[in-house]
Order: C-alpha cells, then structure tokens, then sequence
C-alpha cells in the first residue's frame, strides 16, 4: 500500500524516484525563471517542446532543400504520405480504429467540417445540445451552423448548466435534457473535459443517450486528448475533434485532430465536404470530376499535410507511444490527488477548488476559484517562476501534467503559495 501523502519535500522527492515515467521529463524543455527550470503547469493550454523538435525540422528543412518538389515521395518522411505516419498513435490514444482518425486543419475547422456532416437538420429534428460555459470555440461553431439552416440559437440550442450553486454539471441533468427533447434532439456536442472546471464527462452515457433519442454524439476532445484514456469507438461515438497543443505537446496553433467512427468514414453516402486531399488516393491525380472519398477519417481532409506543422505533432507521439496513456493516466490520477491534498492544506487562502473531488470525473487539472485577492495570488506566483493560467473572473487553472511535471514541482507551488 502507498504512504499517505504529506506535505514534506522528502515524500515528493521519493515519489518521484518510484515514477517510472519520471525520465521522459528530460525530453522537454523547460521555460527558465532566475536560471532555473519554471513551475510549469500551464500544459492544458500549451504544452511543453519536445527536445526531438529541432531535429526533425531540421531534417525537413534539409529534405526540402536536398529534394524541393520530390520530397513528396522521396524525403525521409515522404510528405505525400506524412498525415499517415499519426493515424496508429492516435487511435491508441483514443480508442480507436487506425482509419477513423485523421491528423488534419485545426480544432474549429475540424469542428465544422464535422459538424456540416451530422448536424443536418429535418422533419423537426434540428436542436444541439451542449454544456452551458463551453469554450467560445463551441460556442460560435454551432451558433452559426444553426444560423446557417435559418434557426434562431436561442430555441435551437439547449444548453445545460450546473445546478444552482454548484459548480460542475450533473450527469442525470444531461441525460434527462437529451431525454426530453427527443425527437426534436438532431445533435448532442459536449467538450470532454470542460476547460474551466476540469470536469470529465461521462461520454459512453451521454452517447448512449444521444442515440436512444436518435441523435448523433460528438465531442470537442481539447481538453480530454492526451490527458485522459477514451474508447472512442467502444462507446459508438459519432464523430470527435481535438488540438494539439495541449496536452499532445504539438506547438502553438499544431495541427488538429478528428475521429469519425467507421460506420460513417466507411460509408461513402455520408456527406461531407470534398477536398482534394481526401479524394481516393488512386485517383487523385487523375484531376476528373466526381469526388470520390477514401475509407474512413482521412476523407474529410481538405488539403495536403501541413508538414512543417506536423513536425512537433510527431516528436510528441513518438513519446506517448512509448508511455503508454495507461501510465500516464495512473501517473496522473496520484500526482493530481497529491496537489489537491497540498492544496487543502493552504487555509490562509481563500479559494474552492471546482474540479470535481472524484477523480473518476476529472483529468490533470485543478481548476481554483478564488473568493479575493485571485489576480493578486496569481501575479505572485508567476513573480516567483510560477506558470499557470488565469481566467476570468476569478479562477486559476493548474495542470499537473504526468509526462514532464513531477511530484516535486507540486511541492514547489505549495510552498511559493505557502509563504505567500
């Protein structure tokens, strides 16, 4: 059985030599503050560079100028195919067939382009439901793919909110609300892990759900992709999106990510829209009319892989093949309850932590919600090599993330926060 945790340095020192994953710390590279690594728990919103990055650009920028034009099929990674090289990692990392995922655009394209496929209105089926507070990124997509079909949002979407008081949803309250609307339901759209609290939702249910009302179900996986394990196709979700730059390490505005599960991606009447890229490789350079999509995912691509984009997207996966999401998750779940427990035992500070208490409904964030002084408290920490992330009004969002913090960096914050 684990030791209980305390508040000592030597605790996080010992957890730290019993992680297994604790080397892959030294893949990063770490921002500096007063010529010493910083406190970094701000990889729900940007992930950590991998120190494989310039390498393998380098070695990109020297097969486009070995190569120009023929490095499409002669460079070391034959751009031509560069996409494919993500699809076995990816589907790993969410529970997936390798066709139904694709790494391609970013986050909201991805997001209307899937939404253009199954959010079809008719015949009175034409409501959205989602979570109230959701990312603005949600928020704007689907307020103007109902707009799009002459629907008012304020009576096509439904948008469901925690209970008075509280600070997370409720489960029961959104499967009555996919319950009651019923046959007027089309699609139900939630975030994975929702960004302000940290709550993890319960997909497989709401999925469930969705279809017992005759729905589709689609989640934004920002939040969830690379922090929590999925089973995307074992729980029949529709379709799915994600960035990179999170969790998955992939450099600012990386390249996005879509699941569409089999049924659909292998279906070729289930529309989408045609691009070049995702025409059927075997003719797509014959330039004819009529699209003809590939099988699965990779067909709602638009365009040719952004290879210099994808470059840093590579790297990372390379090192979440090799961690595995079954250690990161069990790396995750010790490490997050350690900073709630150091946490808690801040009280000259006023503030509630809303992620939800179980860990079974959240990820590595510990979202904190500050009663007075938040900006304040916030200002400090970055002053004494903190960083963290701040939203609006009043919360400081922290993210332990297992594949480069460790226990130590926790005990770090408690005691910056400690002395405050």
């Amino acid at each position: 059985m684990q030791k209980a945790f305390d508040t000592s340095l030597e605790f996080a020192h010992t957890q730290d030599q019993l992680d297994i994953l604790h080397p892959f710390r030294e893949r990063f590279l770490f921002p500096q503050h007063n010529d010493k690594n910083t406190v970094y728990f701000c990889g729900n919103s940007l992930g950590l560079q991998s120190s494989a990055v310039q390498y393998l650009m380098d070695a990109e920028l020297a097969d486009w100028a070995k190569y120009g034009v023929e490095g499409h099929f002669n460079a070391r990674s034959p751009w031509f195919s560069y996409h494919q090289q993500f699809s076995e990692n990816l589907a790993q990392i969410v529970g997936a067939k390798k066709d139904e995922v694709v790494a391609m655009n970013t986050l909201t394209v991805n997001l209307h382009l899937l939404l253009m496929s199954f959010y079809r209105p008719k015949d009175g089926r034409y409501k959205i439901i989602m979570e109230a507070g959701a990312f603005p990124s949600d928020q704007y997509a689907i307020e103007t793919q109902v707009r799009m079909y002459g629907y008012d949002p304020m009576d096509a979407i439904i948008e469901i909110s925690p209970r008075e008081g509280a600070y997370i949803i409720e489960e029961e309250d959104i499967l009555a609300a996919i319950k009651t609307a019923g046959d007027s339901l089309a699609v139900v759209l939630f975030g994975g892990v929702n960004y302000y609290t940290g709550q993890l939702f319960d997909m497989k249910a709401i999925t469930e759900a969705a279809h017992h009302a005759g729905a589709y179900c689609g989640f934004d996986l920002a939040h969830a992709v690379g922090n929590i394990p999925m089973q995307l196709h074992d729980w029949d979700v529709d379709f799915a999106c994600w960035c990179s730059y999170k969790y998955l390490n992939s450099g600012p505005g990386g390249v996005g990510g879509a699941f569409v599960h089999e049924r659909h991606g292998d279906n070729p009447d289930t529309f989408r829209l045609a691009g070049w890229w995702g025409n059927d490789e075997k003719t797509r350079f014959k330039m004819q009319k009529g699209f003809a999509p590939q099988r699965g995912a990779a067909s709602w691509q638009m365009s040719n892989a952004p290879v210099f984009n994808m470059v840093a997207h590579r790297a990372s996966l390379d090192l979440f093949q090799k961690a595995t999401m079954f250690a990161l998750r069990e790396k995750s779940l010790r490490m997050t309850a350690y900073m709630e427990y150091l946490l808690n035992q801040l009280t000259h500070l006023s503030f509630t932590i809303i992620t939800p208490k179980d860990p079974n409904r959240r990820g590595a964030q510990l979202s904190m919600l500050f009663h007075e002084k938040g900006r304040e408290v916030f200002d400090a920490l970055t002053a004494n090599g903190v960083i963290a992330d701040w939203r609006e009004p009043n919360v400081i969002r922290i993210a332990p993330v297992p594949m480069y913090n460790n226990f130590e960096d926790c005990h770090r914050f408690y005691e910056i926060l400690k002395a405050l």
